[in-house]
């Protein structure tokens, strides 16, 4: 034994380490690089790229001043956290501004004009109708562009040169203050218009590049028609969005009843889906080759399986469509089968950061969708709960008892079923405003078919396809389906199955991801601290104070009812109903709104809302008398800037809508004390700004 040295003395005792992120950098940086990228797109303007510079100075400064002085591992994690951040921010702004440049697509909006491409997609919209997405051509090294029609069933398929005369419009942005940017979103998918279509679709021009997008397009289109022909009806359309990613054959209404059951999670094919399919492969292969004695006695048949699965797992990949539940699922999959290779454990949120961090370099805009957010919350939960039971309830194994065996296996799932649906329960309720009351309880009864019988079913149908013999796999999955309807058709079907939820002001998303994270990955106080941060944050989420009043784009006034406040009013219901729709929504009230009872003549109508007079004008000849008489005035028409300051009113001429988009309105005792717009006054984000100019 090593005897201490002369002088030595022995440290105070260590201290207890409060945060995981101590032991565990990648963590670390992939928080803060995401943090870089949601700050990017949360900021009202266009920061400048001299901030990431001067970050990256710090974070190196810190670094430097962390190796100089005795114990500085705390302010080392801290550089690196803050180089991690400015490396988000960097990488958003690049992405941003590269994805508006190039040649620019010339299109002509608002009137009727042929666009030709390349068939890429048939989806559905709200109200089951065929909605195409077509590929524009374009020059080498520009971004992918593309734009979506309504239009009739196609009768070509993906993948095929085509042509269609149609009226196309640009992007829209949101139509109320924090509701879905569709001009964002668009930006970021290389949309770059939609519209109807007014002919059918028809051959086009040949096309000779995307060669392996157009084949790999074809290939998904064939194989969900081939699905959908063998199981009619919404058995086949589930199949084909399961197996390939494609779900223009589920209706409205299917998809709805799922989101209602607390399903809805299965049309996204993400780590459950990608798990079953590669960890089937797994073992077939491996009880496969085990089963050939020679081999099995020179060679571990874990290797050779696992490089078969990952194979099956990337062919999955592109079969699917590569979404971003996917591209996790994929990443985390194949970290797990490379572990296997080399013998070690990668199943871990080590190995989760590293996939957060590729995902979010590749698609930085990720970090705002509701996908990102609860796929990684959920798999982030998964993954500290397993680490936790395993840490503390370790146990030798049991002798094999099938009994057992499958008891343990259900009451897993249901536990994993628990954790995932709470862990992404406030994220879904801020993205969606809406809960499933039951949705803990349709999970718990039909996962568990999903799991071990129409999952593999499927997996083995897709093997088995090529050769003709995919008929009783695709009967087996079907039966699986069935049961898995009849749950999700009584559980969306009982009263109170889906809760409306008011929406959560901007804030209250940073404030409870951040004590999400801290419950995840605290110790002690500090995970309790966390919990108090969340529970803070659902309060403050249920006290923040709604608007009165809002005005949309086109105008329309909706305000409090003065005898109930939980009754709105709109000036019309003419113009503007699908903005006043997701207003509605967005407070928790699905009914149509009532009429307000308006004193209207030729000029325009007065009102009472929300504690304030307001008037709607479609001219301004009269804009001065009711200046005088009214609170808010709404016009139709442009009003000069100067005569806004001789109004006693707050003025919102067509100018001010046009600029701002959507406002709502905060009063207190008949005053107004609060605006907020759609669009910030001056802002010039690159997906804000027109990309592309119109062919005359």
């Amino acid at each position: 034994m090593r005897q201490p040295e002369p002088g030595y003395r022995p440290g105070p005792p260590a201290r207890p380490v409060l945060f995981v992120l101590a032991g565990r950098p990648a963590i670390l940086a992939a928080l803060g690089f995401a943090a870089g990228c949601a700050s990017y797109f949360a900021l009202p303007a266009e920061p400048s790229a001299l901030w990431s510079v001067a970050l990256a100075g710090l974070a190196f400064a810190a670094l430097l001043a962390a190796r100089a002085i005795p114990q500085g591992a705390a302010l080392g994690l801290a550089a690196l956290a803050i180089l991690a951040f400015a490396a988000g921010l960097a990488r958003a702004q690049l992405r941003s501004h590269a994805l508006g440049a190039g040649t620019p697509p010339q299109l002509v909006f608002g009137r009727p004009e042929p666009v030709t491409g390349w068939l890429e997609a048939v989806e559905r919209n709200s109200r089951g109708r065929a909605r195409l997405s077509i590929r524009l051509p374009r020059s080498r090294g520009d971004p992918v562009r593309r734009v979506r029609v309504l239009a009739a069933e196609p009768q070509l398929q993906p993948g095929d040169a085509v042509s269609i005369l149609a009226i196309i419009e640009p992007p829209r942005r949101a139509p109320v203050p924090g509701s879905y940017d569709f001009r964002f979103n668009a930006y970021f998918a290389g949309i770059v218009g939609s519209g109807f279509a007014i002919a059918p679709l028809e051959p086009g021009p040949a096309l000779a590049q995307d060669a392996a997008a157009r084949a790999i397009a074809r290939w998904r289109w064939q194989i969900a028609g081939q699905l959908r022909q063998s199981l009619p009806g919404r058995n086949g359309a589930m199949a084909a969005a399961l197996l390939t990613g494609d779900r223009s054959g589920l209706t409205p209404q299917v998809s709805e009843t799922l989101r209602a059951a607390g399903l809805g999670h299965v049309l996204a094919i993400s780590g459950m889906h990608m798990a079953l399919f590669a960890g089937g492969v797994f073992l077939i292969l491996r009880f496969g080759l085990a089963a050939i004695t020679p081999f099995a006695r020179r060679f571990d048949a874990a290797g050779p399986a696992a490089i078969g699965a990952l194979l099956a797992g990337a062919g999955y990949f592109l079969l699917s469509g590569g979404a971003i539940p996917t591209q996790r699922a994929f990443l985390m999959t194949a970290a797990v089968l490379t572990g296997v290779l080399v013998g070690r454990r990668a199943l871990s949120l080590h190995t989760l950061a590293l996939a957060m961090i590729f995902v979010l370099a590749l698609q930085p805009e990720a970090v705002r969708g509701a996908g990102f957010q609860m796929s990684f919350a959920a798999v982030a939960a998964l993954i500290a709960c397993a680490d936790l039971w395993f840490r503390r309830r370790r146990r030798p194994a049991a002798p094999l008892d099938f009994g057992r065996g499958l008891l343990s296996g259900l009451g897993s799932l249901s536990l994993t079923s628990l954790i995932a649906g709470l862990a992404t329960s406030g994220f879904a309720a801020f993205h969606f405003h809406r809960i499933a009351g039951f949705g803990l309880a349709g999970n718990l009864l039909a996962m568990p078919v999903f799991t071990f019988i129409v999952m593999p079913a499927g997996v083995a149908a897709l093997f088995l396809m090529p050769f003709g013999l995919d008929g009783p796999a695709l009967m087996v999955m079907s039966g699986g389906l069935d049961v898995m309807f009849a749950v999700a058709d009584r559980v969306a079907g009982a009263p109170g199955a889906l809760q409306p939820v008011i929406a959560a002001p901007g804030w209250v998303l940073p404030l409870y991801a951040a004590a999400f994270v801290t419950v995840l990955l605290g110790r002690g106080p500090l995970r309790l601290g966390g919990a108090g941060l969340a529970v803070a944050a659902l309060i403050a989420w249920s006290l923040a104070p709604a608007p009165d009043l809002f005005i949309s784009e086109g105008a329309v006034v909706v305000a409090r009812d003065g005898a109930d406040r939980d009754q709105w009013q709109a000036s019309t219901r003419r113009r503007s109903r699908f903005a006043v729709t997701v207003f509605l929504e967005q407070r928790g009230a699905h009914a149509p709104p009532a009429r307000a009872g308006l004193d209207c003549d030729d000029m325009g109508c007065r009102g009472q809302g929300g504690g304030l007079r307001y008037v709607v004008l479609e001219q301004a000849e009269d804009w001065a008398t009711d200046c005088d008489r009214a609170d808010l005035l709404v016009l139709m028409v442009d009003l000069p800037v100067w005569l806004h300051r001789r109004c006693r009113a707050l003025v919102l001429d067509r100018a001010r809508l046009d600029t701002g988009g959507g406002t709502l309105v905060w009063t207190r005792d008949g005053a107004i004390v609060r605006l907020q717009t759609v669009s910030t006054p001056g802002s010039n984000r690159p997906w804000e700004r027109r990309r592309f100019s119109a062919r005359e």
